[in-house]
């Protein structure tokens, strides 16, 4: 599968695992309707009606498109990480409990890991 060329902070995030300065990234206050898709590989990842404002400082979503994102256990043991299931790239971080969402999940996702398709 042919990847996207990425720039020095996409690859910092998506390949290395960083994570964006809060409140920087382009999509955390994003409201158009559209679909949000990896920006590695363009595996469609979100709908816009699963984003929301939890005022993190990063693109939430309460819920990924089915199939979309893997979860894997950080090494620390205590966060979950999520990535693009199609490519891997590191996406962010999942929380569950919090109790912002009727779903009570929260994808924090970096902005420099997805792109965004408008409707």
């Amino acid at each position: 599968m042919a990847y996207n060329e990425l720039n020095e902070e996409e690859k910092r995030v998506i390949l290395n695992k960083g994570t964006e300065m809060p409140g920087s990234g382009k999509f955390n206050e994003h409201k158009q309707t559209g679909i949000y898709t990896c920006r590695q590989c363009n595996a469609e990842l979100y709908t816009s009606d699963m984003k929301f404002s939890s005022g993190c400082g990063w693109p939430s979503f309460d819920d990924d498109i089915m199939g979309s994102v893997k979860r894997i256990l950080d090494a620390d043991g205590r966060r979950v990480e999520i990535v693009c299931n199609s490519c891997g790239g590191h996406l962010g971080h999942v929380f569950e409990g919090e109790g912002m969402t009727a779903k009570n999940t929260r994808h924090c996702v970096n902005s420099v890991s997805i792109d965004f398709k408008a409707n």
